[in-house]
């Protein structure tokens, strides 16, 4: 099945996993408040609240749009800085070769490493250093919570194609917070469900102890308990641990039937010794975190029949767009969230043609009109389609690579998918549906 999970914030999440197409998921999938995170900061306008559309100024625009990116080219997520970088500049190409929109689009690549690192901090100081509109990144979640509170402080929006963690949700970000990334409550309602439909009654889990880690866990966890099943083990380790033995012999003590590992790129190590205790590598379920090629890193067949869940849209649906990220980046052997990337791009080149500026917190409060969210705009699929409609002063709905977007009021995508994935005897992955 090929659905998007649809989103109504009056809803609570569904518990059960129906095995069929999710859209109806309530809001909570999407949208759900985070524990413990400060609410919104409130506003006068009604036009911010309401969801009201804003108008939009006929005639030509003289705009020069300045990005920052904070992606990891470094650290435990760097396999997915050169998607996510590749599609940053895609985007920022087919803005730019529209040369008579009015508006042109410079990028600056800064790393955001992770967080044992203040790499972020560094690169972000020197972003607004550089009086950027918007900050692309961070991947990591808990890299951007390092910085959020930083870059929205000086009027500037934070872009994320990667966040899921769901504390991003209700974070008191002044609406300059904003992702084209699904809360990791809808991929842990999949995940868990998934789990509990290949038969598996008992689930252990190895975690990152940040909010990425621990909040995917619980939300795989509930979906998996609520199907009947039991988790019976959870061990934590900390981002920068480079020795997982007391973990794998905490949860294989359990003997759970399948073993979900929500990771990043320690899975490189976590894995072999896993497989290499006993434990059959065809029982693991990866995430986001670290759903990667690993052809070149495992003895062949170690994980072939293990699965795993990343959001976004299925590459080989996208026409000629993996096509042209080649041509930006020849050497790409993942594609995770460069759809995502590249929509972050033109959702704000075309939020700053429609406000007519570049003004950070003015494009902020034009990017749910552009995305769909309000304003009952007409649909489009490229820079180029949305701009000649904005400059008639008309209102537009923009569906790029990564999905029919639609923010909501705080910044999340009220519309996703989420891939399910199988390795292959290479240990390659391949996608075989969509939950």
């Amino acid at each position: 099945m090929s659905v998007f999970a649809k989103a109504s914030a009056s809803r609570s999440a569904r518990a059960a996993w129906t095995g069929i197409a999710i859209a109806g998921v309530s809001a909570l999938l999407l949208t759900a408040c985070s524990s413990g995170a400060p609410a919104p900061a409130e506003t006068d306008d009604p036009a911010e609240t309401a969801g009201d559309a804003l108008p939009i100024a006929e005639g030509e625009r003289d705009l020069a749009l300045k990005l920052g990116t904070i992606l990891p080219q470094s650290g435990a997520l760097a396999f997915l800085g050169p998607p996510e970088e590749a599609g940053v500049q895609l985007g920022a190409d087919d803005v730019n070769a529209v040369s008579d929109s009015g508006l042109g689009v410079e990028v600056v690549f800064r790393d955001s490493g992770d967080t044992t690192t203040d790499t972020a901090t560094v690169s972000v100081t020197d972003l607004l250093s550089q009086d950027v509109s918007a900050i692309i990144g961070a991947a990591s979640s808990g890299v951007s919570k390092t910085v959020i509170d930083q870059i929205v402080a000086a009027g500037v929006i934070q872009f994320s194609p990667a966040n899921t963690s769901a504390d991003f949700t209700e974070y008191n970000d002044n609406d300059l917070y904003w992702r084209t990334a699904p809360s990791d409550v809808l991929q842990g309602e999949v995940l868990g469900n998934l789990i509990a439909e290949d038969g598996h009654a008992t689930l252990g889990m190895i975690v990152l102890n940040d909010s990425y880690g621990t909040g995917l866990a619980q939300f795989t966890k509930d979906a998996f308990e609520a199907a009947g099943g039991e988790v019976v083990a959870e061990a934590l380790f900390n981002e920068g641990d480079s020795s997982f033995d007391a973990q794998i012999s905490e949860v294989t003590a359990a003997n759970p039937d399948a073993i979900a590992l929500i990771t990043f790129d320690q899975a490189q190590i976590i894995t072999p010794a896993l497989v290499g205790s006993g434990y059959p590598g065809d029982q693991l379920y990866f995430v986001d975190g670290n759903l990667s090629d690993y052809s070149a890193d495992f003895a062949p067949g170690l994980v072939a029949g293990s699965k795993g869940t990343l959001p976004g849209l299925d590459v080989g649906t996208l026409g000629d767009f993996t096509d042209r990220l080649l041509e930006v980046d020849p050497d790409l052997a993942d594609y995770s969230y460069a759809a995502e990337s590249y929509d972050a791009v033109v959702l704000l080149a075309l939020a700053a043609y429609a406000a007519n500026s570049t003004d950070g917190v003015e494009i902020a409060k034009y990017l749910r009109q552009v995305s769909g969210g309000s304003g009952e705009g007409e649909k489009v699929s490229t820079y180029e389609e949305g701009i000649a409609l904005l400059a008639e002063g008309q209102q537009i709905d923009y569906d790029g690579p990564s999905g029919p977007v639609t923010f909501d009021e705080h910044g999340d995508p009220t519309e996703a998918t989420i891939g399910i994935y199988e390795y292959n005897d290479d240990n390659t992955y391949s996608r075989i549906g969509d939950g």
